[in-house]
């Protein structure tokens, strides 16, 4: 066991800590995407290899979120896929909550989501958003977790309202504007500590300014990517999403951000991996591989 790890308590899911913070990941539900376009150039033959499509030619993913405590802050990284669908769209990327969604998992930690100080938003996409407002029995809009301070990336924020053909699909206003103008929004810039072992950097190939989080100190980190590297099976090179606006870019950032962590350790989360959570990296002549797998 590293040091990092911490020992699984009865009826409680595992752990780790990373720098001052106590770290679980929480799966609130799972969907299904096209294949194809989950990695762009990649031929068909080469990327069901690694990912068996279904007959409507996708593959399945999860909603994979990171619940921090410590720093006297509790911290949630993305909302998931909320309750917010229609049967329609609900097929179409066949969306199935997992035991009853984030709120529940909170629950089953002893957390409120009023308690919840912090929603660390990686990037407006429905997929990380949709949980950060649901409807009430008047069918208004509420967030979800109303005491927090919601941070996002100021650039990100302006791109979400006014976002291209290309991928204005992947925007729901309903997800976030009730944070507009209200003082549970917190706009960043750049890169920025939140907190003391909680820091924010902007990757910008998906979509501009996503906000990768790293939790930890040197020699001991955990790294959410969200999106730049949506499962295990991206870690190659080439393996870049089609939906991503500037694929060019989202290469030089994984090389930015996966050689170094191959080389000290870093822990690598993966958000829509089915299998697996979470892994250390080694380098190899072709790019980086999985030396270890993890779970927490």
């Amino acid at each position: 066991m590293s040091d990092a790890d911490m020992p699984d308590k009865p009826g409680k899911a595992s752990e780790m800590h990373f720098g001052g913070f106590r770290v679980r990941t929480i799966v609130d539900a799972s969907f299904a995407l096209d294949g194809g376009a989950m990695f762009g150039v990649v031929p068909r033959p080469l990327w069901e290899r690694v990912a068996v499509p279904d007959e409507r030619n996708r593959i399945a993913l999860v909603s994979r979120l990171l619940y921090l405590e410590g720093e006297g802050r509790r911290v949630l990284v993305d909302t998931g896929m909320g309750d917010k669908w229609d049967a329609k769209r609900r097929d179409m990327f066949a969306v199935q909550s997992r035991d009853g969604g984030v709120v529940k998992a909170l629950g089953r930690l002893g957390v409120d989501p009023e308690q919840i100080t912090d929603v660390v938003l990686t990037h407006l996409h429905f997929d990380h958003a949709a949980g950060t407002t649901y409807r009430d029995t008047a069918d208004e809009l509420q967030l979800t977790f109303p005491a927090a301070l919601h941070h996002v990336q100021e650039r990100h924020w302006e791109w979400a309202f006014n976002p291209t053909m290309k991928d204005a699909g992947s925007f729901r206003a309903e997800d976030f504007s009730l944070l507009a103008g209200s003082d549970r929004l917190r706009l960043v810039k750049g890169r920025t500590q939140l907190y003391p072992g909680l820091e924010v950097v902007p990757v910008s190939g998906h979509t501009p300014a996503m906000q990768a989080v790293r939790v930890g100190v040197a020699g001991n980190q955990a790294l959410f990517v969200a999106d730049l590297v949506p499962t295990s099976a991206h870690l190659r090179w080439p393996y870049i999403m089609g939906y991503d606006n500037e694929p060019l870019v989202t290469l030089a950032e994984k090389q930015r951000f996966l050689l170094p962590a191959a080389a000290d350790g870093t822990v690598l989360v993966f958000q829509h991996d089915p299998e697996i959570v979470a892994a250390r990296l080694r380098q190899t002549a072709r790019g980086v591989e999985i030396a270890e797998t993890l779970e927490f």
